[in-house]
């Protein structure tokens, strides 16, 4: 309890805005909005009138789904030059 004894509440982010369910994911806002709109990523939550967010719970079950990769990432951890 705190000095003013209001109970300290602890606990892990139950939602994710955009740019953070992004980045958690390691794809970026684009893509994001284009797999919700294929039905291959969760849907937003209506958080209130003009407020959206993804559940925690329900973008760790996508994460947790994707396959296996069969292949190496590039060497030095980036992306072909294109």
């Amino acid at each position: 309890m705190t000095k003013d004894s209001s109970p300290v509440v602890t606990m892990k982010p139950l939602f994710l805005d955009l740019p953070t369910v992004a980045a958690a994911v390691s794809l970026s806002e684009s893509v994001v909005k284009k797999l919700v709109r294929e039905k291959a990523f969760p849907a937003s939550r209506l958080l209130s009138p003009r407020r959206i967010a993804w559940l925690v719970c329900e973008v760790e079950e996508w994460c947790e789904a994707r396959p296996v990769a069969d292949i190496l990432p590039p060497p030095g951890g980036h992306h072909d030059a294109r």
